[in-house]
């Protein structure tokens, strides 16, 4: 195995619906990889499985990756010198080397049916198709040559097998997990082809396509490490052990609560997207939540999927793109599986929202405005940002607690800002703050303060202050949470003298006086 190539990864998903978003992190972890080591990123497509085809899932993943920052240097609509880079426009290329396996006597042609398959497998238990059953079975091992190309020739379906000898121990230098030793024995002859669509499986066309394409190491999911000792077996079998690449198998992402690999049941239950964008399915017409579409910022969304079964060491959790990459170290990925931290993520959104300018948030906001009938200003809108921004909201968990966060999205910021745009029609007595804080002689105060208001010239937050402060001094009413109770209705709010001077004085006294009127102590 070479070390000097130029690093080459991939990432070869299924069009086979959503992306999952264990995937964009093994995508995730390929790009940190190549970057920092100055290498390339492939996209490659894996459509062998026509049966699984589902419509406008390859152009989902693309528009994915381009959401989050995740740049390929070639592969399907990226371009590149060794395409095609779907597997189905591949099939002429993998039977070359199907046919060399045959020839070489390291694969052979089973033409046993489902049905014959399945009669086995009731007559043997735990039955594999390997070296201790397949001369039981019906291949080119156990029939004559003439008998094999009459079937052939026939149109009969066949597959064709990789021919595992057993008793040996296979050797995978894993970097993460380091020297895995897995014996041959256990390893059924999987099937590399298949007559039916004239296809390679998964096995074979990856072999073939990390090989064409120089790919140096390959970083892909724990699920394909049982995979592993055939890929080894395969390159050695073509005499390509120079060009063999370091494999890295990433942890599994873990549910949140309970055992098991993070699923969509998951994301359903407890309110979170387990894919990046929101996905129409195109044969149940299901919508399924997507980051994107919840407010998530794409940074926010790499920087939480990166901290997923690494840690680069050190206090610093919110870490650039640029970061991430000098950082990246793959030896230093954990090898038990991550637990998913859906509220961290949102603790992630949130820190990365505050980075934004106030004027970045109201495309959104003035969305929300719209869909409730209500018409302002960006200007506007970003003083509203900036007086909320930092506020913290109250969500009831799955478990039915109380509890407290800090706002992680746009959309949070509606529920605590109505008041800013419509003032209070109705005055809820048992309201706690509304009850302790309006009292009988409350009315005649408020007058009084209503008075004083209506005398300012420059409505601003300095001028209100310099006549409200020495008021409240002078005849040592409290005005503060009555006023608040008369402008907002309750008790949320910003600043009392910065939310007098955003809603203005004609606004401010409307509020206070319609307040006299209505709340009856």
């Amino acid at each position: 195995m070479t070390t000097d190539r130029k690093v080459r990864v991939r990432f070869a998903p299924s069009p086979t619906g959503p992306l999952h978003i264990g995937g964009v992190r093994t995508a995730l972890y390929n790009y940190l990889f190549a970057r920092q080591a100055g290498g390339e990123l492939i996209f490659r497509i894996e459509d062998t499985d026509s049966t699984r085809f589902v419509p406008g899932a390859e152009e989902y993943i693309i528009e994915s990756f381009r959401w989050l920052g995740i740049e390929f240097d070639e592969g399907v609509s990226f371009g590149g010198n060794h395409g095609p880079y779907r597997q189905s426009e591949r099939r002429d290329i993998y039977k070359t080397y199907v046919d060399q396996l045959l020839a070489a006597g390291k694969a052979y042609i089973a033409f046993d049916t489902p049905e014959e398959l399945d009669n086995k497998r009731k007559e043997v238990e735990n039955f594999q198709y390997d070296a201790s059953t397949r001369m039981q079975m019906r291949n080119s091992l156990t029939l004559p040559a003439s008998e094999v190309e009459r079937l052939i020739a026939e149109g009969n379906q066949y597959v064709v097998r990789f021919k595992i000898e057993p008793g040996r121990d296979v050797q995978v230098d894993d970097i993460i997990r380091g020297m895995v030793s897995i014996n041959s024995s256990v390893l059924d002859d999987k099937v590399l082809y298949k007559s039916a669509d004239q296809l390679p499986t998964y096995h074979l066309a990856n072999i073939v396509d990390d090989h064409l394409m120089e790919v140096t190491h390959v970083i892909r999911g724990e699920e394909w490490l049982p995979s592993a000792p055939l890929h080894v077996l395969l390159y050695e079998a073509f005499g390509w052990t120079d060009t063999m690449p370091r494999f890295a198998h990433l942890p599994l992402l873990l549910k949140p609560v309970g055992n098991g690999k993070l699923s969509k049941r998951d994301g359903d239950k407890l309110g979170f997207p387990v894919f990046p964008l929101e996905w129409h399915d195109p044969k149940t017409g299901e919508v399924s939540k997507g980051y994107r579409e919840q407010g998530y910022l794409p940074e926010a969304v790499v920087n939480f999927l990166a901290l997923l079964g690494w840690n680069p060491g050190g206090e610093k959790e919110v870490l650039t793109m640029q970061e991430l990459i000098q950082m990246f170290d793959l030896s230093k990925c954990s090898k038990a599986g991550a637990r998913f931290d859906y509220v961290k993520a949102m603790w992630f959104n949130h820190q990365y929202l505050l980075q934004h300018p106030a004027m970045e948030w109201t495309p959104q906001l003035d969305k929300i405005l719209r869909a409730e009938g209500i018409e302002s200003t960006p200007e506007r809108e970003a003083q509203v940002v900036e007086m909320m921004k930092q506020k913290v909201i109250e969500y009831t968990d799955n478990e039915g607690n109380k509890k407290k966060r800090n706002i992680s999205f746009v959309s949070d910021l509606w529920p605590l800002c109505r008041f800013f745009f419509t003032a209070p029609q109705s005055y809820d007595s048992a309201d706690k703050f509304v009850r302790k804080n309006w009292k009988a002689e409350t009315a005649g105060e408020m007058r009084q303060l209503a008075n004083l208001l209506s005398t300012i010239d420059n409505f601003s937050v300095e001028d209100i202050k310099a006549k409200v402060e020495p008021w409240a001094e002078q005849t040592g009413i409290r005005p503060w949470n009555a006023w608040r109770v008369a402008l907002v209705g309750t008790g949320q709010g910003p600043d009392m003298y910065e939310l007098s001077a955003f809603l203005g004085k004609e606004e401010t006294l409307k509020r206070m006086e319609h307040a006299i009127e209505s709340i009856d102590c």
